[in-house]
């Protein structure tokens, strides 16, 4: 808190924005005095992504918005909706929460669905960017129940990663939970026209 408190002081508001960037899980915030740490932050960015990935033993949606009701593993239990439900328990301030949403896909090979062994991973060390998604020959599928959604069939296996439709929930539970809003890592992966994420995202927070 003393780093925090010095940097707040160095840099004033409102002329200066302090912000920090956070995991999702609650493995990791359990270790931060988050109402504390609030007192001096403009906004806490959750980066709620990279659930699954090349580290987890079997595939999984790496954006999920709501915990599954029976998760395959560990991971698997980690949601925006868990993250967020940490978050406000602690007393943090809604408004001061913005939800992260990924602009890239994770790839599993060998795999079609979730819960699945895999032999290795595609794209550039596992991740495709959002504007090369679905791959070439992939069928594209949502759930609905856990807000996410995943391409199989491609070059790539089975790829997790947000779409339009995900991402209209995740910002119609962001408004629910009176967040302060959604951002996303990165711009410059986004698609461009109706499958923009950005777009959705700002639309659907503004009701357009």
């Amino acid at each position: 808190m003393y780093l925090l408190s010095q940097l707040r002081a160095g840099m004033p508001a409102p002329r200066y924005v302090l912000t920090t960037a956070l995991p999702a899980g609650e493995w990791a915030l359990r270790n931060i005095n988050l109402s504390a740490a609030q007192k001096y932050l403009d906004l806490i960015n959750i980066m709620a992504y990279d659930f699954a990935g090349p580290w987890t033993n079997r595939t999984g949606h790496q954006a999920q918005l709501y915990t599954p009701s029976r998760p395959h593993n560990d991971a698997a239990t980690i949601s925006c909706q868990s993250s967020i439900s940490y978050l406000l328990s602690q007393g943090v301030t809604p408004k001061k929460i913005l939800l992260g949403v990924p602009v890239y896909g994770r790839s599993f090979l060998g795999a079609e669905k979730v819960g699945q062994p895999y032999s290795g991973v595609g794209g550039e060390d596992g991740v495709f960017d959002y504007s090369e998604l679905p791959r070439p020959g992939a069928t594209e599928h949502h759930d609905d129940k856990v807000g996410a959604a995943y391409c199989s069939g491609g070059d790539g296996g089975f790829v997790t990663y947000d779409t339009p439709r995900t991402v209209q929930q995740k910002a119609q539970f962001v408004t629910k939970m009176k967040l302060g809003g959604l951002f996303y890592w990165h711009i410059a992966a986004d698609a461009r026209g109706p499958r923009s994420l950005i777009e959705t995202g700002y639309n659907t927070l503004h009701d357009m």
